[in-house]
Protein backbone atom coordinates (compact mmCIF):
# COMPACT_ATOMS: atom_id res chain seq x y z
CA UNK A 1 0.00 0.00 0.00
CA UNK A 2 1.70 3.40 -0.97
CA UNK A 3 1.43 6.60 1.78
CA UNK A 4 0.49 10.08 0.33
CA UNK A 5 1.08 13.51 1.95
CA UNK A 6 -1.80 15.26 3.10
CA UNK A 7 -1.63 18.85 4.62
CA UNK A 8 -2.21 19.27 8.85
CA UNK A 9 -1.40 22.08 10.81
CA UNK A 10 -3.08 25.23 8.92
CA UNK A 11 -1.14 24.11 5.82
CA UNK A 12 2.47 24.53 6.95
CA UNK A 13 3.15 21.19 7.96
CA UNK A 14 1.78 17.36 6.65
CA UNK A 15 1.38 14.20 7.65
CA UNK A 16 2.15 10.87 5.77
CA UNK A 17 -0.82 8.69 5.47
CA UNK A 18 -1.95 5.21 3.54
CA UNK A 19 -3.50 5.44 0.66
CA UNK A 20 -6.46 4.10 1.98
CA UNK A 21 -8.91 7.34 2.57
CA UNK A 22 -11.47 5.59 4.85
CA UNK A 23 -8.27 5.00 7.50
CA UNK A 24 -8.48 9.57 7.62
CA UNK A 25 -11.70 10.40 6.60
CA UNK A 26 -15.66 9.48 6.81
CA UNK A 27 -17.85 7.59 9.34
CA UNK A 28 -14.47 4.86 10.23
CA UNK A 29 -12.11 8.45 10.95
CA UNK A 30 -14.97 9.72 13.42
CA UNK A 31 -15.73 6.35 15.00
CA UNK A 32 -11.68 6.89 15.49
CA UNK A 33 -11.75 9.86 17.17
CA UNK A 34 -14.56 9.88 19.21
CA UNK A 35 -13.21 6.30 20.86
CA UNK A 36 -9.64 8.64 21.36
CA UNK A 37 -11.48 11.44 22.70
CA UNK A 38 -13.27 8.46 25.48
CA UNK A 39 -10.17 6.94 26.01
CA UNK A 40 -8.71 10.23 26.76
CA UNK A 41 -10.77 10.88 29.28
CA UNK A 42 -10.32 14.18 32.05
CA UNK A 43 -6.91 14.79 29.85
CA UNK A 44 -6.41 18.95 29.37
CA UNK A 45 -5.69 20.11 25.70
CA UNK A 46 -4.54 23.46 24.83
CA UNK A 47 -7.03 24.93 22.25
CA UNK A 48 -7.54 28.45 20.77
CA UNK A 49 -4.03 28.86 19.02
CA UNK A 50 -2.63 27.56 22.63
CA UNK A 51 -4.34 30.72 24.54
CA UNK A 52 -6.84 28.20 26.65
CA UNK A 53 -7.09 25.44 28.07
CA UNK A 54 -9.82 22.91 28.77
CA UNK A 55 -10.33 19.31 29.24
CA UNK A 56 -11.12 17.17 26.48
CA UNK A 57 -14.33 15.40 28.50
CA UNK A 58 -15.68 19.25 28.50
CA UNK A 59 -15.67 19.46 24.25
CA UNK A 60 -19.08 19.29 23.19
CA UNK A 61 -19.72 16.55 20.93
CA UNK A 62 -20.23 17.67 16.64
CA UNK A 63 -24.02 18.27 15.14
CA UNK A 64 -24.92 16.16 12.57
CA UNK A 65 -24.93 18.46 8.93
CA UNK A 66 -28.45 18.76 8.04
CA UNK A 67 -29.65 17.91 4.83
CA UNK A 68 -29.71 20.50 2.58
CA UNK A 69 -32.52 21.03 -0.35
CA UNK A 70 -32.25 23.99 -2.34
CA UNK A 71 -29.32 25.81 -4.77
CA UNK A 72 -25.87 25.56 -4.25
CA UNK A 73 -23.55 28.76 -5.54
CA UNK A 74 -19.87 27.79 -6.51
CA UNK A 75 -16.66 29.90 -7.65
CA UNK A 76 -17.49 33.70 -7.62
CA UNK A 77 -21.19 32.88 -7.34
CA UNK A 78 -21.60 32.02 -11.40
CA UNK A 79 -21.95 28.79 -11.01
CA UNK A 80 -25.58 27.07 -9.36
CA UNK A 81 -26.65 23.46 -9.41
CA UNK A 82 -30.09 21.76 -7.24
CA UNK A 83 -29.65 19.56 -4.86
Amino acid sequence: MAKIRIRAGRGRGFIWVDSDASKWTGEQFKELQAARKAAAGNRIVSSGRGTSRRKLSDIPEPKVRPEYKGTITSGRGTGRKKK
